[in-house]
């Protein structure tokens, strides 16, 4: 089983920083998508990578050619609408 060691957390602002804070300690490098509102956003800068989202966090098919171009092992959802689906 290939261990993981990117990953896209596809939720933002305290939860995102949660999620990111458990995965450093794991080893894995974090990938965080925003909107232009949270370009300045702590959980933004903290991210070891951070990717502008062209249509927000409900356009599912953007979060996953973010995820394929930055090479991630692996996408949280985090909790909200993604999460549910």
């Amino acid at each position: 089983m290939k261990s993981i060691t990117r990953i896209l957390i596809a939720n933002r602002g305290e939860i995102a920083r949660r999620i990111m804070q458990t995965a450093r300690t794991m080893g894995i490098s974090c990938v965080a998508i925003y909107e232009d509102d949270d370009a300045r956003s702590l959980y933004v800068r903290e991210a070891d990578t951070a990717v502008r989202l062209a249509n927000g966090f409900l356009d599912q098919a953007d979060i996953l050619r973010i995820a394929a171009e930055q090479g991630v092992d692996a996408i949280h959802p985090g909790y909200g609408f993604l999460a549910e689906n």
